[in-house]
Formats: C-alpha cells, sequence, structure tokens
C-alpha cells in the first residue's frame, strides 16, 4: 500500500517526484569508496549497478518484508498497473505448456482492431521467439508496450489456420479498470468485484454503483477477495462511500511520521443499504482498511475468510534512474486503533509462508471459534462501535467465517492444470463443439457428455496425466466448473467468467443467504 511522495500526499499520492540526495561524509562516502574500489580493482569485470542494486536489497532484508527496491523496469510497470493506464495492446494472455495463449482481447482495443481473438496462440513478438522458451511474463510485458502509435508484429497461430500468420498491431493507450465486474446478481443485490486500489478506482466504482442503482440496487456484495491493495487515497475515498460524514475511516503513524487521520466527507454514494464485504487470505493492504473501516464500524459485514495482515504503509522515493525505493514509514490503524499486522519477527521467508501454513494447520477449513481460540488468545482485543469484539495482529477475522471447501481438489485436477489440458480441450474442442445462445442460458445448461470427458483423458493420457477414476469421481464437479467458466470468458469476457465463477461460490451463496434474511 503505497502513500507516494510525500510532496504529493495532498494531491492524490502519484508514484512520481522525490529524489533521494548524495550526503557526502560518513558512512555513505564509505560506501561510494568500496564500490570505486571494486570497479577499479577487482580482478574480473563487475557491474557495479547490480551490486548496487543487490547491497540496498540486503539493507532493506533487516526492517521489514515489504520495503523494496524496484528497478528501473519494475517501478515503470508498478505506476502503470496502479494508474490504470499503459501504451500496449489491450490482450489477456497466460503462459500455457512454454506458449502465449490470448484469454481476452479488449473489444475496443488495437489488438481487437487487427484481428487478435481469444483462443489465439502467440508464437513470437517482434524477433523474440515466445513458443517453447522459458519466457517470464515480465518480459512479454516489456516486449507488447511501448510507445503509442509504433507497431508491435505478433506471429500468431489459430485453430483453423495452416501454419502461422503475422498480425500487425499499433500500440495505443490502454485504459484498464480495477473493477472486474459490476452485476445485479440476485434480486435488488447488486455484486462488484475491485481487484486492486489504483488511481481510478474509486470513479470505476461511483460508476458501476450508479449504473446498478438504476437496475434497483437496494444491497451491495463488495468482494475484495484475491486484492493485493494499492494505493491508500483509493482506499480510504472508497471507504467514504459507505460511511458517514465526519467517521474516521483510518490512521496512519510512523517514528517520523505524526499521526494523520482519514476522515469520510458527506459525499457517500452508498451510505445506506445492506452491505456484505468478502475478504480471504489474500485480502491485503489498501483492502484491508476498507474492511477494517467497514468492520468497527458496523456498516457492513465481512464475510469469507481471515486476511492476510499487512498494516504497513508505504511510499515511493524515485531515483533519477527510473528506479524507485518503496519504503515502509508508518503503521496504519482502523478506527477502534488496532493494528492488523501480523508479525515479521521470523523473517520475510516464515512471513509471506504464514498464508501457506494456513492451509496446512487446518485454518482454512475449520471454524471461527477455533481460529480465535489459537490465533488472538494472547492478543489484544478491542471493540466495535457498537461494542462487538474484534482483534488485532493478525489480519481481520471475518464476521461470518466460510471456510475453503477443499473436497474434490486432489492429485488428478491440479495436473490437469499443471499440464494445460483444460485449457487445450477447450479452445481445441469446446468453441467448436459448443455455442452458446446467451449467458444466461449458457449459465444453466452447460453439461458436458460422457464422450467430450472421453475426449477430455484422452487429451490428458497425451500430456502424461492418466485417468483415475476414483480421482475423476472426486474432482469431476472442479473440472466442470472451471471448463464452464472459461468456456463463458471465451464467448462472453469477463462478465461470463465470473458469473459462472459465482453461480457456484459458497462464499457467494452464503453471502445472499444473509443479506435476504428480514
Amino acid at each position: 500500500m503505497l502513500l507516494g511522495p510525500k510532496f504529493q500526499k495532498e494531491n492524490g499520492n502519484k508514484l512520481n517526484g522525490t529524489f533521494l540526495p548524495f550526503l557526502p561524509g560518513g558512512r555513505e562516502e564509505k560506501i561510494e569508496t568500496v564500490f570505486n574500489i571494486i570497479k577499479d580493482n577487482y580482478v574480473d569485470p563487475v557491474n557495479i549497478d547490480s551490486i548496487g542494486d543487490e547491497a540496498i536489497n540486503e539493507v532493506l532484508k533487516n526492517l521489514d518484508p515489504h520495503s523494496s527496491y524496484l528497478p528501473p523496469t519494475d517501478a515503470k510497470l508498478l505506476s502503470e498497473d496502479l494508474e490504470g493506464n499503459y501504451n500496449g495492446i489491450g490482450v489477456e494472455y497466460r503462459i500455457l505448456n512454454d506458449t502465449l495463449l490470448v484469454t481476452g482481447v479488449n473489444k475496443r482495443g488495437p489488438a481487437a482492431k487487427a484481428g487478435l481473438k481469444t483462443g489465439d496462440r502467440i508464437l513470437a513478438i517482434g524477433n523474440v521467439n515466445i513458443a517453447g522458451t522459458e519466457v517470464t511474463s515480465k518480459k512479454i510485458v516489456e516486449l507488447i508496450r511501448g510507445r503509442r502509435g509504433t507497431a508491435v508484429k505478433l506471429m500468431v497461430q489459430r485453430f483453423g489456420w495452416q501454419g502461422h500468420k503475422q498480425i500487425t498491431v499499433l500500440r495505443d493507450k490502454i485504459t484498464v479498470s480495477s473493477i472486474d465486474i459490476g452485476y445485479m446478481i440476485s434480486g435488488d443485490i447488486g455484486y462488484i468485484r475491485i481487484s486492486k486500489f489504483g488511481a481510478r478506482t474509486d470513479e470505476d466504482f461511483v460508476s458501476e454503483l450508479e449504473r446498478l442503482k438504476k437496475q434497483g440496487l437496494k444491497s451491495l456484495i463488495l468482494d475484495l477477495r484475491e486484492n493485493g491493495g494499492g494505493y491508500l487515497s483509493a482506499a480510504t475515498a472508497l471507504s467514504d462511500q459507505f460511511l458517514g460524514e465526519k467517521k474516521l475511516i483510518v490512521y496512519t503513524q510512523g517514528a517520523h511520521e505524526p499521526r494523520t487521520d482519514y476522515f469520510a466527507t458527506k459525499e457517500g454514494k452508498f451510505e445506506q443499504g445492506k452491505l456484505v464485504v468478502l475478504i480471504d487470505e489474500n485480502t491485503a493492504s489498501a483492502s484491508e482498511v476498507v474492511a477494517g473501516a467497514v468492520q468497527d464500524l458496523d456498516r457492513g459485514t465481512i464475510i469469507g475468510r481471515r486476511s492476510f495482515g499487512k498494516g504497513l504503509v508505504q511510499e515511493q522515493f524515485n531515483f533519477g534512474d527510473g528506479s524507485a525505493l518503496n519504503l515502509t514509514v508508518a503503521r496504519y490503524y482502523t478506527p477502534s486503533g488496532r493494528s492488523i499486522q501480523k508479525s515479521y519477527k521470523e523473517g520475510a521467508n516464515a512471513y509471506f509462508e504464514e498464508v501457506l501454513n494456513r492451509h496446512k494447520n487446518g485454518e482454512l477449513n475449520s471454524d471461527r471459534k477455533h481460529l480465535m481460540d489459537s490465533l488472538y488468545k494472547k492478543g489484544k482485543t478491542y471493540k466495535t462501535a457498537s461494542g462487538r469484539l474484534i482483534y488485532g495482529g493478525g489480519g481481520i477475522m471475518p464476521d461470518i467465517y466460510v471456510p475453503v471447501d477443499t473436497a474434490g481438489y486432489n492429485d488428478l485436477y491440479f495436473a490437469l492444470n499443471a499440464k494445460g489440458v483444460l485449457n487445450d480441450f477447450l479452445y481445441n474442442s469446446l468453441v467448436k463443439t459448443t455455442v452458446p445462445r446467451s449467458l444466461d442460458e449458457f449459465v444453466k445448461k452447460f453439461n458436458l457428455s460422457k464422450d467430450q470427458y472421453r475426449q477430455l483423458f484422452l487429451l490428458a493420457d497425451k500430456r502424461g496425466v492418466k485417468y483415475q477414476p476414483h480421482l475423476f469421481k472426486d474432482a469431476q464437479r472442479h473440472i466442470h466448473a472451471d471448463l464452464k467458466a472459461l468456456l463463458a470468458r471465451y464467448y462472453f469476457g469477463e462478465d461470463g467468467y465470473y458469473k459462472v465463477l459465482n453461480s457456484d461460490d459458497t462464499v457467494i451463496s452464503r453471502s445472499l443467504a444473509f443479506l435476504k434474511q428480514p
């Protein structure tokens, strides 16, 4: 979660400005001297810039898990992602079996205008071969993005083509909403899913909310699952939409940062009406600010699983070469005064593996009382505005806990995904035989025949995944759900994908049942 440069705290918290001066004398001068001695005298040629980066990273490791040094490319990509715009071609993709598979095409973007389609495989970008190589997502982004108006040549393979063809796409400005989807999920209940907190999040949310209000929205499910955070200013602006004037949303404080309080204004667009906020173990940082404010002030009900537990705020300091230092400068505290930051005394590896340990120790499929007894037994307690007991120091515990349904996620299921069998079956078989007339009809009637499952496992066998009847019986529900969601994305985009996923989501069904109570 980023504050942005100090001099821009009151102007949108953007990621630019704030240059670090060199301070002569003392340790700083000694470090510079060491680098010069190495450069001029070491036995082998040395990349001093690389050594400098490593030295910075070693220093930051001794601070906290979220202070980090960003090389120029990483700093640029982070800024573009949070600002919500960049110069590119407008596609979503997955790297599958060392091939770049196009999983979505922006209907108004340059790729669509050039003829690129969902399901296409990109074999090369410019002169760089993609297929059969261990290319990374970061490298692909670097190859695809560039100056507006410049051309990028893609070598494309498509089902039904003989061989492959070259498609030239002119890069253009791509504006990305942080709203994954918004729709009326049941009766007068609306659903909005937010993937990150960027510069446009509040604006995008209000636009979706107003659209759904015209369709009769009275209650709202706000889905912040898998939301890893973003700008603090975006989190406070979104919280403001739900809270009454002068309500404390959050406050920040650090050794060199005096306490700063963030209050709601009178401009909220959804201060009345039932509100449910969904969280899980990957809900972190800025998204925890929103969930914490809603819970502490009794504005809504938190449903799902315990959040990640990141209560630290980073400020970005930019160097002249495009690189940046994201330094933790403050902790944030929810309205009740609690910090939800989990411990990082055991080091960064243990800190990030804590979520994995929740799987191992049974937390993710256990009940809420057990969690409170074990996790918060020795911790400090707090109270919500109405006097309900809540806890700090380890993420946000939902008001209604919904365990993970692990049944059926077995070795066969994971092997089919790891080998790319489901995606290949979808694009090589299902899209040729299944052409839905409408999303609603598709959600209700889609099913796989025995023959289609037989074709699926013939393909799986070629990939080294053996059919095992007892494992298939357990995993069939999840295999079916995944293929249904992927096919919905192919024909109906992200709206179709999330509507299908939500139709078989226990957290969603629990939320709907709660909101429909009198």
